[in-house]
């Protein structure tokens, strides 16, 4: 290259260098850190003042709050492109205000949190018209909360939309007819939104983890993992839905104010004592018709009674043993853990399922149900709970080809369990399908991995005899929950 072409280009290039630099935020410096890796020439006040925001005191949040200091240049948290950006992290694409739902009201776009308003419209939304065409009653009207109130008694109406009052220009005030007053989550002591510890949505403060109260001002000596376990009822909702919890404690929605013992109750509010009465009133104690005494809901009839409410007697010529022994049947269990004994007569559950049925409940179609619902499978017919396979397929839901079509290699890989054993040391593999030992009924699944002992039992009868047991958990009927199927959340007892 020749001199002089040179020098010009080392002209060209510091002046594009020059306005290179000059591009950049006035807090940079090239020459505060001497190489890369090298300590700051800036002291810490220095730098920290770089990177706040002009008019904030010492102490102040740098950057916003968005970013991170580098010795005096702002580096922003970017999570998605563009979200935070400017020299002070001070722009925020999302941030620009919104008026019934719409960005900048729809009249404007938004830049760098501001938004910048169409021709004919003003407002930190551009929400307002600067010309009006309505009528002072026609504005009025839109300004109207559902009480009737122009703009909560709490703002003005400008052309049928509502300017809320912040003389302060906190706008702590806001929402469409200026019904959200965020000044009621301000904690009087430390006059702090929520106390510092939640974020308040129109007056009210939603609370972080691990702390509750009004404002947030109580702190819970437990993890909220530990709080949610210990308020979590057997149906799987927080408090039963009728409570709220604190710090791993349900506090019932107590319907009965005479006394300490309310008709809701519970540690985890799972009771209801209101399902016990024939007619509901807060001020009786009449349960169960008072042929009963109430057990978390339901009823356990005296002698001679029976029915939800112990409401009917009873004229049964039978003793209580012969009445169960009429309904064993050939089973251990009254109406094969399958139903209600009353009588000597069985009543099969769920009411209204013809899968179950026989004189003792002894017939239950739903064994020949594969996960999906398929009855044996499609290759044979149901009789009283057992498969009548095809010809060419075998099996308890007539699962297995008698004609496999896969080598020994390829059927042992399907059937082996995550320990590496053969259906699970519990039956046998074909084609790829494990055949549970039939002398251990009790042992099911797809690998012989599940085991129907584990179903709990209460009453004496497996899952109360409200469910079915699957690979060792009770799938309780519709309205009934717990780990037995024991807790009844319905209205009324079927």
């Amino acid at each position: 290259m020749r001199p002089a072409a040179f020098r010009n280009f080392l002209l060209l290039a510091s002046s594009l260098l020059f306005a290179g630099l000059s591009a950049v935020p006035q807090s940079f410096s090239p020459s505060l850190r001497s190489a890369t890796g090298a300590a700051c020439r800036l002291s810490r006040a220095e730098s920290e003042r770089r990177c706040r925001a002009p008019g904030q005191p010492p102490g102040g949040a740098l950057c916003h709050g968005r970013g991170r200091c580098d010795c005096g240049v702002c580096i922003c948290h970017v999570n998605e492109p563009g979200v935070y950006f400017g020299p002070l992290c001070e722009c925020h694409e999302w941030v620009c205000e919104t008026y019934d739902g719409s960005t900048c009201a729809g009249h404007g776009k938004c830049d760098c949190g501001k938004c910048k308003c169409e021709e004919g419209w003003f407002g930190d939304a551009c929400q307002y018209p600067t010309h009006c065409d309505l009528t002072e009653r026609k504005s009025n009207q839109l300004c109207k909360n559902s009480q009737d109130v122009i703009c909560s008694n709490a703002g003005t109406c400008h052309c049928g939309r509502c300017k809320c009052d912040n003389p302060d220009g906190n706008s702590l005030v806001y929402g469409k007819f200026c019904e959200c007053d965020d000044r009621e989550c301000i904690d009087d002591e430390t006059e702090e939104i929520c106390g510092g510890h939640g974020k308040c949505y129109c007056g009210n403060c939603y609370c972080g983890s691990g702390w509750h109260g009004d404002k947030c001002e109580f702190q819970c000596d437990i993890t909220p993992w530990e709080s949610k376990r210990r308020c979590t009822s057997p149906d799987g909702k927080i408090c039963s839905n009728r409570g709220t919890c604190v710090c791993g404690e349900c506090s019932c929605h107590d319907v009965d104010p005479t006394g300490d013992w309310g008709d809701i109750h519970g540690d985890t509010c799972e009771c209801d004592e209101r399902d016990c009465r024939a007619v509901y009133d807060r001020y009786s104690d009449d349960f169960c018709s008072g042929h009963g005494q109430c057990n978390c809901g339901r009823c356990d009839c005296k002698v001679g009674w029976y029915g939800k409410k112990c409401e009917h007697p009873r004229s049964c010529p039978l003793s209580a043993e012969e009445s169960i022994r009429k309904c064993q049947g050939s089973s251990d269990l009254p109406c094969s853990g399958r139903g209600k004994c009353e009588c000597g007569k069985c009543t099969c559950s769920p009411p209204g399922d013809r899968r179950v049925y026989g004189r003792t409940c002894e017939c239950d179609d739903r064994r020949c149900e594969d996960l999906d619902g398929a009855v044996c499978g499609g290759h044979g017919t149901c009789s009283c709970g057992r498969c009548v396979c095809e010809r060419g397929w075998f099996g308890e839901l007539c699962q297995h080809p008698r004609k496999c079509n896969m080598t020994e290699e390829q059927s042992k890989s399907l059937c082996e369990s995550a320990d590496g054993i053969l259906c699970s040391g519990k039956g046998s593999c074909h084609c790829g399908k494990c055949i549970c030992s039939a002398e251990e009924w009790y042992i099911s699944g797809e690998l012989c991995d599940c085991d129907d002992r584990d179903c709990d039992k209460h009453d004496g009868l497996i899952c109360t005899g409200n469910g079915i047991c699957n690979c060792g958990n009770c799938e309780c009927w519709d309205g009934w929950n717990g780990n037995a199927c024991e807790i009844w959340l319905g209205t009324e007892y079927p």
